[in-house]
């Protein structure tokens, strides 16, 4: 019996380097494809190891790009102005022209609200005056 229990450990042992190694591979190519993105096992603070992400400077980003939000109300915007080129559209039929998930426009619409943009009747989304082109 105990022959059984250590030839199962050491299969258990051989297996888990085999799964080891792979998973070490899978990291580099995952790497390799995403570059100095973090991923699940990177700290917030950890050294970048990709060597594109070395050379671009302490900020870790392209000269010239900004860090992820496009300003502007972009949404905001092409929202608004589907609202109007079609008076009374609804925020399902704005999130399919828009090509996004409705929910994030339960969010944006509002805000043209506040801004006196828009109004809303019921389900559709009409221009005030101050969002007339």
């Amino acid at each position: 019996m105990a022959d059984f229990v250590d030839k199962a450990v050491k299969d258990i042992d051989g297996r888990l380097e085999e799964l080891q190694l792979e998973v070490r591979r899978l990291e580099a190519a995952r790497e390799a494809l995403v570059g100095g993105r973090r991923g699940p096992r990177r700290t917030r603070g950890g050294a970048a190891t990709s060597g594109a992400t070395a050379q671009r400077g302490s900020a870790g980003r392209r000269p010239g790009r900004s860090r992820g939000r496009r300003g502007g109300n972009t949404r905001a915007n092409q929202a608004l102005q589907l609202v109007r080129d079609k008076p009374g559209i609804t925020i399902p039929e704005i999130a399919s022209a828009l090509k996004i998930e409705p929910n994030y426009l339960y969010r944006v619409m509002p805000k043209l609200v506040e801004d006196g943009s828009v109004r809303r009747e019921g389900q559709g989304w009409h221009p005030t005056q101050n969002g007339a082109a």
